[in-house]
């Protein structure tokens, strides 16, 4: 058999203890280390995000464990905000694996502002990502995990879908909607398919690096002074998925000790 053959012939991963997973938005922060993570511990993961570079990067840094484990990381450029690339993303790793097994929704921007610096650019784009971005991956995938008899969905959302400050009412907003759709999604689901959410509190990551607003950046630079790595919320997604199929995780809340 070719290498191109096994690749797309159907994959015996699970029955083995791994899983085919698809991570939106691993090109850094939390998506770059739950992917890294998975890889590790010997699952085949298809990772998307719009900077195939960082992707690239996040393959070759990840060859030698992969040699190790028997996982595997698969670059593919993706824009969540696009209802067919999403669609694309998820037919291609099941066309490529056979499967999928589980599905992190990750992608998410946080260009922070006070409502009335009115940056209803910046608004429209949270709502595109962190919403309608988590909508196409449910259309996507649910289907797939429907016919298979078997599926987990993970949703990385926020501490910002359960509170919220000055300056992040929009993206605390997006993340209520987030966490609002999964636990949705898992009440509407047959019970072979698994619905997790993930709530990290804060995290070093670029995404501050998006705030334009003054007061937003100024205030965010003091809440991130105590803020934990990303491999605590890579812990968590892997926690979720080694637990037997008849055990559900719905729900994690992760922060620093700091963060109250």
């Amino acid at each position: 058999m070719t290498t191109q053959q096994a690749e797309q012939a159907p994959d015996n991963a699970a029955s083995a203890g791994r899983k085919v997973v698809l991570v939106t938005g691993a090109s850094s922060g939390i998506g770059a280390a739950v992917a890294a993570r998975l890889v590790e511990e010997g699952h085949r993961v298809v990772a998307g995000a719009r900077r195939t570079d960082r992707l690239r990067a996040l393959a070759e840094s990840t060859a030698e464990a992969a040699a190790r484990s028997g996982g595997s990381l698969h670059p593919v450029q993706l824009d969540v905000t696009d209802r067919a690339d999403v669609a694309a993303f998820v037919q291609d790793a099941r066309e490529r694996h056979g499967r999928v097994d589980v599905l992190v929704a990750n992608a998410g921007v946080m260009p922070l502002s006070r409502l009335d610096s009115l940056l209803v650019d910046e608004w429209d784009r949270m709502i595109d990502v962190n919403v309608r971005g988590l909508l196409h991956a449910v259309a996507a995938a649910l289907p797939v995990f429907t016919a298979q008899g078997a599926g987990h969905f993970v949703t990385v959302a926020s501490i910002g879908a359960h509170e919220v400050v000055p300056t992040a009412a929009v993206y605390c907003a997006t993340k209520y909607a987030a966490w609002a759709i999964t636990e949705g999604l898992r009440q509407e689901s047959d019970p072979s398919i698994r619905v997790t959410t993930v709530s990290p509190g804060v995290v070093e990551s670029e995404l501050a690096d998006t705030i334009t607003d003054v007061s937003a950046a100024e205030a965010m630079r003091g809440y991130r002074a105590h803020a934990m790595g990303p491999d605590a919320i890579a812990g968590a997604v892997s926690y979720a998925l080694a637990q037997p199929s008849d055990i559900d995780v719905n729900e994690i809340v992760v922060r620093p000790v700091r963060q109250r």
